[in-house]
């Protein structure tokens, strides 16, 4: 009895061991070595040493440990650039000529759409240009084989087996493969885009930007969700970029204001946003792409971004029109990734104590490594005084702003994956109310009375879902309105069997990207997708969303109505206006 106990423990440990070189992306190897390893193992624990003492049996089990360790090392999974599309030995397209240089892409799996992948849009962030602004690309005169993505941006990475939980857990995706045992690299040399196109021989085409989000911390331009190929098939240019992150991309300094010579600091991811769209304004052409119909989009962070170069002069000709997902800096006190040049320079200045730096120079030799921690510190637009001279709030409230129309919206469920291990209940959401709201929040008490547990829960979800990202797009709404800028807001609540309307969910309806093999979603999914996307290609190219079979999208000058992308698609009134006129008082808008 002792002995078959011992024995499934000991199996058990070897079933764990394998599920981790699942999960953690090991290399086929590694599960060949340790399989022999433990068949080895058994067979000296249970014929060559069967009878010896105890301690000798944990001697041998602790050595099998042991050689697992070296097993899980020598079979770590390796670096790989990601390639642009999932095809072997893709199709190779025609050679195209930049400003810079020739370039060449490859056809997706039906040669449906042109994959242009890890385009140089400036030269390498490193050495003397880590916190600089982005300077041009040296130009280049051999054909760039552009069938690869560039490097993610320098940023904290986590453990493989912790992205496959996270995969797992919030997406409810998970798949064995053998194709998948690899890490994609990560870089300060990631200054590059990618271009999707249709297929064929074009002109003037609607050209669509994408700036990715992860909290100005973390992302990367490959991902399904947005990829450009969905748009592609239905006629439109998509071209997304890498950019610099967190203190790389948003660190502040008072000597490298003096040392620029546009006094600028705590700017360059943004910088180089804008440097991506003046390369796609210069060379979009040579794709089939109409410079001057160029749509800048974004979700999360990304958007936030995309609502800072609204009101940017830098941005000013680069961009018609704008859509922004589920965030925007267009409040009087943006929630999120948005600082003013006081408190970036103050945080600067707590970044360089703790890495005992005493000049620029000193932080500029520190490895990247030692750098990306600091995501979590520097992480948020500036206003500089160059690239945003003030908030987007103020700008707007002068009637300066860059695009000619808006495109945007939120989720119902926003706060999904930001309250998972962090919910509400009886006892704490009074205290959650409190420490937002102040004097407030017996106000905001009275709008979200909760009786039990789960209204708490429900709740506290919609408030924080509302603070974060719905109401600064009700702020933005009404000063597009005051502008007299054509509005368009939408609320996303479609549920599925994957992420449903949480934070980032529209996004693979919205660029037309649904795995055609999925069982996560049904032909209701495809449906709207189908309609959602052909509404955002309608904006690109005219600035009206419109599609067939749809519900006619008008604006809205009172902000109270926008369009439910849901089980059905109609216009419905805005659910949290009497938690907004509370954010209003606390804010001083002043209508």
């Amino acid at each position: 009895m002792k002995n078959g106990i011992l024995l499934a423990g000991k199996i058990l440990a070897f079933v764990l061991i394998l599920v981790f070189l699942e999960l953690n992306r090991h290399t086929v190897t590694g599960w060949i070595l340790e399989i022999l390893l433990f068949a080895g193992y058994l067979y000296l624990a249970y014929k060559v040493f069967a009878g010896h003492k105890f301690l000798a049996g944990c001697g041998l089990f602790l050595g099998f440990l042991a050689l697992t360790a070296c097993v899980i090392y020598l079979s770590w999974p390796p670096v790989r650039h990601v390639p642009a599309v999932a095809v072997k030995n893709p199709a190779k397209t025609e050679i195209r000529e930049t400003n810079y240089g020739p370039v060449r892409g490859v056809f997706n799996e039906d040669k449906s759409v042109e994959v242009y992948a890890g385009i140089p849009y400036a030269k390498p962030p490193v050495g003397d240009l880590r916190w600089k602004e982005p300077v041009s690309p040296d130009p280049w005169t051999d054909v760039l084989e552009a069938d690869h993505f560039a490097p993610m941006s320098a940023q904290p990475v986590d453990l493989p087996a912790y992205s496959t939980l996270a995969r797992l857990i919030g997406y409810h995706e998970f798949s064995i493969s053998l194709h998948d045992n690899w890490r994609p690299p990560v870089s300060e040399d990631s200054l590059y885009l990618n271009i999707w196109r249709p297929a064929g021989n074009h002109e003037n085409l609607p050209v669509i930007v994408y700036v990715h989000g992860g909290s100005l911390q973390t992302g990367q331009p490959w991902y399904e969700d947005y990829s450009g190929e969905g748009l592609a098939k239905k006629g439109a240019i998509v071209v997304n970029m890498g950019y610099r992150l967190g203190a790389f991309g948003f660190y502040a300094d008072e000597d490298l204001a003096k040392e620029s010579p546009n006094g600028t600091t705590g700017n360059y991811g943004t910088l180089d946003v804008i440097q991506s769209l003046a390369w796609v304004k210069e060379n979009i052409q040579a794709f089939g792409g109409d410079p001057d119909n160029i749509t800048v989009a974004g979700e999360s962070a990304g958007s936030a971004l995309v609502s800072a170069l609204c009101t940017s002069p830098l941005a000013k000709g680069l961009f018609q029109r704008a859509v922004m997902e589920s965030s925007t800096v267009a409040s009087i006190n943006p929630p999120h990734s948005f600082r003013l040049l006081e408190n970036a320079l103050a945080s600067g200045k707590e970044m360089k104590k703790r890495h005992k730096a005493e000049t620029l120079e000193d932080l500029r030799k520190l490895p990247m490594k030692d750098l990306v921690d600091e995501a979590y510190t520097q992480h948020h637009i500036t206003v500089d005084g160059y690239v945003l001279t003030e908030t987007p709030y103020e700008s707007y409230r002068k009637g300066i702003h860059n695009e000619t129309a808006i495109f945007h919206g939120y989720n119902s469920d926003e706060a999904g994956p930001f309250v998972l291990f962090g919910k509400a209940n009886l006892k704490n959401y009074e205290k959650k109310i409190g420490a937002y709201f102040g004097e407030y929040a017996k106000d905001v008490l009275a709008i979200y009375p909760a009786k039990t547990d789960e209204e708490a829960e429900r709740y506290w979800r919609e408030i924080y879902g509302a603070v974060f990202f719905s109401y600064p797009h009700y702020c933005l709404n009404r000063l597009a309105a005051q502008n007299n800028i054509p509005v368009y807001e939408y609320y996303f609540s479609k549920e599925n069997g994957r992420l449903g309307p949480w934070h980032s969910g529209e996004e693979v309806y919205l660029y037309n990207n649904i795995p055609a093999d999925s069982g996560l979603y049904d032909e209701k999914d495809r449906e709207l997708a189908d309609v959602m996307s052909d509404f955002f290609l309608s904006f690109a190219k005219t600035g009206v969303p419109s599609a067939k079979n749809a519900a006619v999208w008008t604006t809205d000058v009172s902000s109270e109505t926008l369009m439910e992308f849901g089980d059905e698609i109609k216009t419905v009134p805005e659910r949290s206006l009497e938690l907004y006129q509370i954010m209003d008082r606390m804010e001083g808008w002043n209508n």
